[in-house]
């Protein structure tokens, strides 16, 4: 049976712009630029750099937001919107808080030989015959960038007869599996863990300690990987100088052999701070990264297109198709010019209001300075939502006089101590780790037995929080941390 009824709902719905302003704000400098580029690519209407007949754009135009259904017409545009004499100084149309040593927009980046490339100069040392020496490569292509080919045989078998039209069986390729694993740097080419460290101790020089440690990781893998000291001892019949020499002889070697290598010719990452804090006369000086504030400006051919719509007296159909593609192209460049300096000024007072807060830590350095702060505590400050804040702060970093830092770092949530004061999960986070460091690695101290010195130590807190704070500050269990 249907049956019809009212029902009201409140609802929240972001305009494209307000959705693309968000994307905005989120974007870290080098992507910000990045997406700068796009934007100058994409749109004719939008010009980089300083306009000395028109510096800037109108803040007088009519907006003309169109559903996805509306149509407009060429004679409803008021070209006079686009061509007002109510220019706007340059100067309030970027930031002033940036010197030109901010400018330099380009940075040198390393070039060199790829992972794979190298592998196959070293592959081409070795006799193989022609498909066997295709089959080599296509392995090669297969490893990661730790140095790993994480498929099984089968699904490679498959890839090569329909991707190389090569038609081969899993023993074919296991032998010339065992060709690669030759190659440089040791353990390359592996399957597991297991088969890597496998590889690595057979290329060393054999000696007593390489002996047992190769019957440890093919005989007692999983023993070994949970520390079971006392299980292999008991196994091996060795002493415990023995399995100590053992172990040691595994902890030396790279159980991510492609990481290390390949790492030399890849291109250096950069990370290009956001903010800058310095201390002058004794109070914090925030300044905002120069390649935030680009200079940018309407195209002056542009509205001499618009100038010369409006003169003419008859306007032809292709007139009138071509006025309002430049109108959107217009819309759509003074749209961004706009969102660019909304996203400035969101970073600023939201950085500000961060440093202010943290006033206490940016002019000492000492991490246990540091207040107890949420997102909530700065979007109350500035008076903006939780989620701008969020943005702002997950991506972003500040050049300040300690390093550095990513903003969220700043960010924790806080308890109350056995005196009643606030403190920081930074601070408790910073004693936990003190306490791990010194503990005696022959017995490593449990969750509970963390939690009960914390608590000696005036921080009252669950043996489960102890675990996700331990967890955080990636150190595993007690008995992952034990050494014989």
């Amino acid at each position: 049976m249907l049956k019809q009824y009212l029902q009201f709902k409140l609802s929240q719905k972001l305009s494209p712009q307000q959705i693309q302003l968000m994307k905005l704000i989120q974007l870290p400098t080098q992507a910000f630029e990045q997406r700068l580029k796009q934007e100058l690519e994409e749109n004719p209407a939008l010009e980089h750099g300083k306009d000395n007949e028109n510096d800037g754009f109108e803040d007088a135009y009519s907006d003309h937001d169109l559903g996805d259904n509306e149509q407009i017409n060429a004679e409803d545009i008021n070209v006079d919107d686009y061509l007002s004499d109510d220019e706007i100084p340059a100067y309030r149309l970027h930031a002033n808080n940036y010197s030109a040593d901010d400018d330099s927009k380009t940075i040198p980046y390393a070039s060199g030989t790829s992972f794979t490339q190298i592998l196959i100069d070293q592959l081409n040392t070795f006799r193989l015959e022609d498909q066997n020496y295709e089959i080599a490569k296509f392995l090669i292509g297969s490893i990661d960038d730790s140095g790993y080919i994480r498929r099984q045989l089968l699904d490679l078998t498959d890839d090569l007869a329909f991707t190389q039209n090569i038609y081969t069986d899993i023993q074919t390729i296991e032998k010339v599996l065992k060709v690669v694993q030759q190659l440089d740097p040791p353990g390359v080419g592996a399957r597991d863990l297991q088969e890597c460290l496998l590889i690595q101790l057979q290329r060393k020089t054999q000696t007593q300690h390489t002996e047992y440690a190769i019957k440890i990781i093919e005989n007692a893998f999983e023993q070994f990987s949970k520390k079971h000291y006392q299980k292999l001892l008991k196994k091996f019949n060795i002493s415990e100088l023995q399995l100590k020499d053992a172990i040691l002889e595994i902890e030396r070697l790279n159980p991510k052999p492609g990481s290390s290598f390949s790492n030399n010719f890849r291109s250096t990452e950069h990370v290009v701070p956001d903010f800058t804090i310095k201390i002058v006369d004794g109070e914090l000086e925030l300044t905002l990264n120069g390649r935030n504030a680009p200079e940018l400006h309407v195209s002056k051919s542009y509205n001499e297109m618009l100038l010369g719509y409006k003169a003419s007296k008859e306007k032809s159909k292709a007139q009138k198709e071509a006025v309002l593609f430049i109108k959107q192209k217009l819309d759509a460049a003074k749209w961004f010019i706009d969102a660019i300096r909304q996203r400035q000024q969101t970073l600023l007072l939201t950085m500000s209001a961060i440093m202010h807060y943290q006033k206490a830590y940016f002019l000492s350095g000492d991490e246990e300075q540091l207040r107890p702060m949420i997102l909530k505590d700065i979007a109350d400050e500035v008076e903006m939502d939780v989620s701008t804040i969020s943005r702002v702060a997950n991506s972003k970093y500040v050049d300040t006089p300690y390093g550095t830092k990513l903003i969220k770092e700043f960010f924790s949530e806080s308890m109350t101590n056995d005196q009643g004061e606030e403190v920081s999960t930074r601070e408790i986070k910073s004693i936990l780790k003190t306490v791990i460091a010194e503990e005696d690695k022959k017995k490593p101290l449990t969750d509970e037995k963390l939690a009960k010195i914390l608590k000696e130590k005036g921080y009252p807190i669950a043996r489960r929080t102890v675990a996700k704070y331990r967890e955080q500050l990636d150190f595993p269990v007690a008995r992952l941390r034990k050494q014989i």
